[in-house]
């Protein structure tokens, strides 16, 4: 139809006019190709609060490694106060130092813990990556199929307008009744409003892609057609549940869950402090050597709650990676399956299509030459407009099915890895 003509020819100017001016064009307000745009959208507010967590994980790490800090320590005695009987002639000042000595692998397993909350930090990321690439395929698509329902609803406005014609034509020439003029009319007013809508939300998707993409200008269209490229896709094998990014997340949190248990576990065991100074008496030629150790006495503190608490948070994270194995096994099944029926569902629309533009040409052709009434045509153009409509909706279907595909395979929806 005029419309998909229409359409055809603005997708390969804007790719032309992408092609030819830089990205960073303030003027320039297409949308690039989905695959470039996705890499520029890498440093967008919503990518970079994923890499801030992975950022924090590697910092909690590092002070997992740091080993305490000695304490320095100054005494003095007997310089002040009573100092009858000689008591000046007894001060003295000790210089001390102080060092923690941790006990029971805490460190260790600290270490461990760090390394194991990075594991998690960038299992998250690439979840967090994977889903932004499927939400702004989506918007990207849904740009576009807002642009095809205006197509659709600028053929159904030349169509009506066409009808609207041969209804006046056959009114002046008392072959119908004013009121058929009448109906084509207000079907020609209603389908005006429906095309306004849809330039309403073409507007809205777009400005929705451009949110997302972090573009500061709004985007005015696209540059590529990405139902378009489906088309071309071979179709996908059978995927490993096991390798599903949300079973990796929950994996990594229950190995960071089963670290931070043994971190408390060993934070039960008492730390020992070393101490070692030099004391300085006035009476005496030299200085003195002391030395000691300081071991708490876990009488009232054994940490117990917080080895409670973390076993808990053990057991949720088990139950969460059980969970995410479950929902992977069950949608790599699902998604195989509305792949096919969506295809299926992409031809059948197809399909009715063809009839229903057969039935509206054989309708107007009857209605032209008066053997068949205004309504037979209006039902005709109405049940036309029905099936392109169900083509955009079989083909969202498609896109979105193919998308999860995508992101259960830790793919894009062109079929670039996601990093």
């Amino acid at each position: 139809m005029n419309g998909t003509i229409r359409r055809q020819r603005m997708v390969a100017l804007a790719g032309l006019l992408a092609a030819l001016c830089p990205a960073g064009t303030a003027w320039s307000k297409t949308a690039p190709p989905f695959a470039q745009l996705l890499r520029q959208a890498q440093t967008t507010p919503r990518v970079t609060v994923l890499d801030a967590d992975v950022a924090r994980a590697r910092g909690l790490a590092e002070q997992a490694r740091a080993r305490p800090n000695p304490t320095v320590n100054i005494y003095a005695e007997n310089f002040a106060g009573d100092l009858r009987d000689n008591a000046r002639d007894q001060q003295q000042t000790t210089f001390q130092i102080d060092q923690p000595i941790e006990l029971g692998g805490k460190r260790s397993a600290r270490i461990a813990a760090g390394d194991a909350g990075i594991a998690a930090a960038q299992a998250r990321n690439l979840e967090g990556r994977l889903l932004y690439a499927t939400e702004l395929a989506r918007a990207y698509a849904g740009a576009e199929i807002a642009e095809r329902r205006i197509d659709l609803a600028e053929d159904e406005v030349e169509e009506a307008t066409a009808d609207l014609r041969v209804a006046r034509a056959l009114v002046d020439a008392g072959k119908e009744a004013r009121l058929r003029q009448l109906q084509a009319e207000t079907e020609l007013n209603t389908l005006e409003s429906e095309l306004e809508t849809a330039r309403a939300q073409k507007l809205a998707a777009l400005a929705r892609l451009s949110a997302l993409a972090g573009s500061p200008t709004p985007f005015t269209g696209l540059s590529e057609s990405l139902l378009d490229r489906l088309n071309a896709r071979p179709a996908s094998g059978p995927i490993d549940p096991l390798q599903v990014t949300t079973v990796k997340v929950a994996e990594a949190e229950r190995e960071a869950a089963a670290r931070a248990v043994t971190v408390q576990q060993r934070l039960a065991v008492p730390n020992m402090t070393a101490q070692l100074g030099i004391r300085q008496l006035r009476v005496a030629s030299g200085p003195a050597i002391v030395a000691g150790v300081g071991i708490p006495l876990p009488f009232f503190d054994r940490n117990r709650g917080n080895i409670d608490a973390a076993r808990a948070e053990l057991q949720g994270a088990e139950a969460r990676a059980a969970v995410a194995r479950l929902d992977a096994e069950a949608g790599t099944r699902a998604v195989l399956a509305l792949i096919e029926a969506a295809d299926n569902r992409a031809a059948a629309a197809q399909r009715t299509m063809k009839t229903a533009e057969e039935a509206y040409r054989l309708a107007r052709i009857a209605y032209e030459a008066g053997k068949s009434p205004l309504i037979e045509l209006l039902a005709a153009r109405h049940n036309l407009g029905v099936a392109r409509g169900v083509i955009l909706d079989a083909a969202a279907a498609r896109l979105d099915a193919r998308t999860n595909l995508a992101r259960l395979s830790g793919l894009s929806i062109t079929g670039e890895p996601v990093q």
